[in-house]
């Protein structure tokens, strides 16, 4: 009798490990190259981060599959993300957002919203940080809003990412604070805009720090402070005399504005969970990886990560600040 117990459970712990391993074999991924769609143009901080998940995935072949990074900028990102809408089902696509998730519905009335889609994961939040060309006269940050205080409407000119998107807010904010006005010239991504602001073309801009951090580095650019509640953590210097973390809050300065931004993944609606569950594992062991956390450094990442239903709830409350942010600045959709 013993003997028969003692067997039936061998017999039970094997079919238990046997189903393990179905399951484990069952588990969904990718059978197709995957989509990895960026509502934005080539060289700006979603551009970056895509092309630096890619080559991640790939080099430590974290999945069978490659992933192809697709940038679809029409519209504001409005393509990109119509795109991702209208592939209802498809898990073989994913996009990156940033803060135009919100200010191109908001702003031009295009049929989307971002439950239109479905969140995956918050990868970090992105900082932005008010760069001037090198030889410029604004040595801190107090120069320049000094300068935008006393001088006429328009003197300054600011490039920035868009229109009516986030690199524009933060420019009326500081028009707001400053009663005075600035020349906006719109380009079509953040690596344009540092180019433009090394060529002198506009007086300051608002980059994130990974689209200007390589002209930082190689003395053409001059940060003064970041539009953060809290300084940057980061001691490494990045030019010979200074690190991240010297920065200053753009607050304590005296301008006051602050503004970060989403870097998440979201997938076309109608997924499965084991479909979403698959790119929540992946992004986790990205997130895991030493060159993450260099590539989080590199770019001065907020290193906040989230999904599920914070995720969810987070994504939701930013939308209405965005609604309030767009509403002042006069750029909501009639």
């Amino acid at each position: 009798m013993k003997a028969a117990a003692v067997s039936w459970a061998r017999c039970l712990a094997v079919a238990t490990v046997g189903v393990t391993a179905a399951t484990a074999a069952m588990a969904w991924e990718p059978s197709k190259p995957v989509e990895l769609v960026v509502p934005a143009g080539t060289g700006g901080g979603a551009d970056q981060m895509a092309r630096f998940i890619q080559g991640v995935v790939a080099k430590h072949k974290l999945m069978q599959q490659p992933i192809v990074v697709v940038n679809r900028s029409g519209g504001a990102g409005a393509e990109g993300f119509l795109d991702v809408k209208g592939d209802k089902g498809n898990p073989h696509k994913i996009i990156i957002t940033l803060s135009n998730l919100f200010t191109t519905p908001l702003a031009t009335g295009v049929p989307f919203n971002w439950r239109d889609m479905t969140p995956v994961a918050m990868l970090a939040l992105d900082q932005f940080v008010l760069w001037v060309n090198a030889e410029s006269p604004y040595q801190t940050p107090k120069d320049f809003f000094e300068a935008l205080k006393n001088g006429p409407d328009r003197s300054i000119k600011m490039g920035g990412t868009g229109s009516k998107q986030e690199d524009q807010i933060i420019a009326v904010m500081l028009e707001k604070a400053a009663g005075k006005k600035v020349i906006y010239v719109p380009y079509k991504g953040g690596g344009e805009v540092a180019v433009q602001l090394v060529g002198k073309h506009v007086d300051a801009t608002v980059n994130n720090p990974i689209e200007a951090e390589s002209h930082w580095r190689a003395g053409k650019l001059r940060a003064l402070c970041v539009f953060d509640a809290q300084k940057l953590p980061y001691t490494k210097k990045v030019t010979a005399t200074q690190s991240w973390a010297d920065l200053p809050t753009c607050a304590s300065a005296g301008l006051p504005a602050e503004y970060v931004m989403l870097r998440g993944i979201f997938m076309a609606p109608g997924v499965t969970p084991e479909q979403t569950r698959f790119y929540v594992d992946l992004l986790a062991k990205v997130r895991a990886l030493p060159e993450w956390k260099e590539f989080m450094e590199k770019g001065a990442f907020n290193q906040t990560t989230m999904s599920g239903q914070a995720y969810f709830d987070w994504v939701a409350k930013t939308e209405q600040m965005h609604r309030v942010l767009m509403r002042d600045a006069g750029f909501l959709a009639n």
